[in-house]
């Protein structure tokens, strides 16, 4: 089994995408956070000292979909050209679940920077809300799907 991402020397080296085509791709990934009902009670109220939580998370998310190539080492930089962020509150097992879509027309797929939209959402959320719930949990950061390039469509039963 080859290893893309070792060098002949056995180091770490960036995979070379100088010969796939462009094509269109799209990711897409969810995950959760779990909180006391009283927080979420007050992100959706608009309480929350910080501000708009959820407004701040999706800028967050964005920023952090855009920046991927600097945070994952062996992610490659690319351009995106469509990132949103959505967010669904479930008052009933007190959480709010994340969904990031990302798009680019590009020679290597936007898995990493989907997946990596989330996190910093939920992170951010977690950062806004801290002061009155240190014990959020933030759970279930997957892909659930992916479309574009060699491999093709890929979707997760969820």
């Amino acid at each position: 089994m080859d290893l893309t991402h070792i060098n002949e020397e056995g180091r770490a080296k960036m995979v070379d995408v100088s010969d796939k085509d462009m094509t269109k791709r799209e990711a897409v990934a969810i995950g959760s956070i779990y909180m006391k009902k009283e927080t979420l009670n007050r992100i959706y109220e608009g309480t929350i000292k910080k501000g708009d939580v959820l407004s701040v998370a999706q800028v967050g998310g964005i920023m952090a979909a855009k920046n991927t190539s600097h945070l994952i080492p062996m992610c490659h930089p690319i351009i995106t050209t469509g990132c949103d962020i959505s967010f669904k509150l479930d008052f009933e097992n007190s959480k709010i679940d994340i969904k990031a879509t990302v798009k680019t027309i590009g020679q290597t797929g936007v898995e990493m920077e989907a997946l990596t939209a989330v996190s910093a959402a939920a992170l951010t959320i977690y950062d806004m809300c801290k002061a009155i719930d240190r014990d959020m949990m933030i759970t279930d950061i997957m892909l659930i799907r992916k479309s574009g390039g060699k491999s093709g469509l890929y979707e997760r039963e969820v």
